[in-house]
């Protein structure tokens, strides 16, 4: 798997085929909810966003072409006005399973408020290693979160660099005025950008972060070889979201992990060849964690 050899010979790649580029991103800028103006500009805002997102170079890691990380946003635009957008932002993003056609998500994350200010044909671009401006801060701040996720699927606590730059721009646009400053700041929502990249670089969620590797990198790379080692795993790691949750309830990373993974492990859970101890214990974990789902847990139940 690329992250197990990862190397930092940027110098080498000329004539390779070897691409930096981490990102494979899909930008789509829905304004539906907008009438009575020109589409024009969300058009060309958005084949803006898919260029940018799709060449920006992020980080000094190597991948290769097929192993750029797979993620989509959707921006929806509720209002529009004096060339201020104001947005919802769903980001998902995936990475394949080890032998197999699979591809599981890696998180899956829903932003209820990207304001930003935007100028037809104006360029998107990061200038210097700076966020001069909410959008750039926005794509920059889940370009890392996306790519310490990844990271951290491949090699334990693999995610930490990219978490620590996520991090910093959280501090840097804390001081962002009027609704720009939405989303960046302490105690406003625990369910922010703050919160989330906070849980992230928690000590105490050390243990998470770990237990993500251990699901993706020693379970579901395995899968292909041993269903049942792989299935016992994932449900051996479980316990700790309730630790966690119980020590911070509706952590927002605890959310966002369950709201990528729910439908894949009710699939496997759900499943005949798991013994009725190993459904009974998984079904309590995710009913204690996040009770608001029992209905789709019940398949789960023995």
């Amino acid at each position: 798997m690329k992250k197990n050899i990862i190397v930092l010979l940027i110098g080498l790649l000329a004539g390779i085929g070897v691409s930096a580029q981490e990102l494979k991103c899909t930008v789509t800028v829905n304004s539906s909810q907008i009438q009575g103006t020109n589409k024009q500009v969300f058009e060309t805002l958005q084949t803006a966003l898919n260029d940018f997102m799709n060449n920006y170079r992020w980080t000094d890691l190597v991948y290769g072409t097929n192993e750029r990380i797979e993620c989509t946003f959707l921006f929806n635009v509720t209002a529009y006005s004096d060339d201020m957008f104001t947005t919802t932002l769903q980001i998902q993003a995936r990475r394949p399973v080890y032998g197999t056609s699979y591809t599981t998500p890696l998180f899956n994350f829903k932003d209820n408020s990207v304001n930003f200010k935007y100028i037809e044909f104006d360029p998107i671009e990061i200038n210097n290693n700076t966020f001069e401006n909410n959008l750039t801060a926005v794509l920059g701040y889940y370009a890392y979160i996306i790519i310490g996720m990844d990271l951290d699927s491949f090699g334990k606590l693999g995610g930490t660099p990219a978490f620590r730059t996520a991090e910093q721009i959280v501090t840097l646009s804390q001081s962002r005025s009027d609704s720009e400053g939405d989303g960046w700041k302490a105690f406003d929502d625990d369910k922010n950008r703050y919160a989330l990249i906070n849980n992230l670089m928690d000590e105490r969620f050390r243990k998470f972060r770990e237990y993500y590797y251990e699901y993706h990198r020693l379970a579901l790379d395995n899968m292909a070889t041993n269903v049942d080692n792989a299935r016992a795993r994932i449900a051996a790691g479980l316990p700790v979201l309730r630790e966690l949750n119980r020590l911070n309830p509706g952590a927002i990373a605890i959310m966002a992990f369950l709201d990528a993974k729910n439908d894949e492990l009710i699939s496997l859970f759900s499943s005949s060849k798991a013994s009725a101890q190993e459904r009974n214990n998984v079904y309590n974990i995710l009913m204690d964690v996040n009770p608001a789902l029992s209905t789709r847990y019940d398949a789960i139940k023995p």
